[in-house]
């Protein structure tokens, strides 16, 4: 009996796990650093966390959802249903909760795994579901230790700290950023927020389901997902999908903006799609607020009572609050992976790659999900989740079939594949500035998948034994 591990149990590790237990494969355990399950909706508790993706199509295909309240579902809700599915797929009674993996060790044709306590144990095949949103990232400034305040991030929030009729700070203006600030909004004194560069922002269709067509809901799934579809030709520069989210995007800030110049700092300056769109409709509002300052400059400094910002301007805060997102760029963060190929993290030191985002040459039986190049500016990464997970089991199948212990991907194959993937990507709008899809210091786009959800499920539906080695 073929032995998996897995690490974490988000959406991708859920997944992955439900697919392989459905299809007979019993030894499966999982390892979750946390003491339940959930991956970023379990750690990110900040105030207005929600999903982006409306709901219908943010849960699995074989688990749909009828309980969301409304089409934007709020953190608790998407916890809550992770939660139920793990439950009724068998995950979490082979979870091993508390268990920080450090390191990962291919030897005698099995992998063995380090844990920080200092125990280990031994599987045939490796699964890393640990993602690319899982470790908080924040600014190195100067003076930081000095702040003598309270300090939050979006990644990692602490609820016990009140913020009420507080001098507040938000440092970022991302997908977080328009979440968090409308809510500090109601409780803090005054709020600054810095800001690098202005984002697209899109009104969002949100809106609370009523209790007779909660159930009814999951037909708007379908609907949903070709508007996806059509979003992600959007990161085409010369689409006309483009043309039309810049317009909205414009029209949406002219109508909820009416200062001048406040328009014009939050007018964002690099191409639609080249970072990424965000979706609201309370954000804008709430700058215009007469105790909410945008200042549309970095953090530089800090002190024990007040902030400098890149302008040479201090500003007084009793706390700040990161919405600074993560670190994308270091993969399998923390856990040091030794194979045949060397040093994975070395391998990787120019950008991660893997064949179709799941293998990667010179690592036997060691599976990525939500690996290189498979994020998303459009559409729901449930999916590309889910035909990661149908890939994995279906690689297994093969291994079986051939009567192997060992499948890699061939690096011919993998260079291929990137040829191909960085090809598309080099002619996106992601190619046009700088972002956090990008490696720091080779500018290669390591995050995202240069197409929709569907092209994607295709390229990953069969196993093509000639890309692999059988041993």
């Amino acid at each position: 009996m073929t032995s998996i591990g897995i690490i974490g149990t988000g959406f991708g590790g859920i997944g992955t796990a439900a697919e392989l237990v459905t299809h007979g494969y019993d030894d499966v355990r999982l390892w979750e650093r946390a003491d339940t399950v959930g991956g970023v909706w379990r750690d990110n508790t900040y105030p207005g966390a929600a999903c982006d993706v409306p709901g219908p199509l943010y849960s699995f295909s074989f688990a749909p959802n009828a309980d969301w309240s409304r089409r934007y579902p709020v953190q608790a809700e998407i916890l809550a249903y992770l939660g139920r599915v793990a439950d009724q797929y068998g995950v979490t009674p082979r979870t091993r909760f508390g268990a920080r993996v450090a390191s990962a060790r291919w030897d005698q044709d099995a992998w063995h795994v380090g844990f920080d306590d200092g125990t280990t144990e031994t599987v045939d095949v490796l699964i890393s579901a640990v993602g690319q949103l899982s470790e908080p990232s924040s600014p190195d400034v100067e003076g930081w230790e000095s702040f003598a305040g309270s300090v939050l991030h979006a990644g990692s929030w602490d609820d016990s700290v009140d913020l009420s009729g507080r001098r507040v700070a938000v440092v970022g203006t991302g997908a977080s950023a328009v979440q968090i600030v409308p809510r500090l909004a109601e409780v803090a004194r005054e709020l600054v927020v810095l800001q690098r560069s202005a984002n697209h922002i899109l009104p969002k269709p949100d809106g609370a389901y009523p209790g007779w067509y909660r159930d009814r809901a999951q037909r708007e799934r379908r609907p949903i997902d070709w508007v996806t579809q059509q979003f992600s030709r959007g990161l085409d520069p010369d689409s006309t999908v483009a043309t039309v989210i810049e317009r909205l995007a414009s029209a949406h800030l002219r109508l909820r903006v009416r200062d001048e110049e406040l328009r014009r700092h939050l007018t964002p300056r690099h191409q639609v799609g080249c970072k990424r769109i965000l979706f609201s409709n309370d954000y804008y509002p709430t700058l215009t607020r007469d105790h909410v300052r945008l200042v549309p400059h970095a953090l530089a400094e800090v002190r024990a009572d007040a902030i400098r910002t890149a302008d040479g301007q201090w500003h007084e805060v009793d706390a700040i609050c990161f919405a600074t997102g993560f670190d994308t760029q270091d993969f399998l963060h923390g856990i040091e992976v030794t194979g045949p190929g060397g040093d994975l993290h070395e391998a990787w030191s120019a950008g991660a790659r893997a064949h179709l985002g799941i293998h990667v040459p010179g690592f036997p039986n060691l599976f990525l999900a939500y690996g290189p190049n498979t994020n998303l500016g459009g559409g729901s990464i449930i999916t590309m989740l889910e035909a990661q997970a149908r890939h994995i089991r279906a690689t297994l199948d093969r291994m079986d079939h051939h009567g192997a212990r060992r499948v890699q991907a061939r690096a011919e194959a993998e260079q291929r594949w990137d040829d191909r993937v960085q090809h598309d990507l080099a002619h996106s709008a992601w190619a046009s500035c700088t972002s956090w899809y990008h490696h720091p210091e080779t500018g290669r786009i390591t995050s995202n998948w240069p197409g929709g959800t569907h092209t994607y499920e295709a390229a990953v539906a069969d196993v093509h034994d000639e890309e692999f080695l059988w041993t």
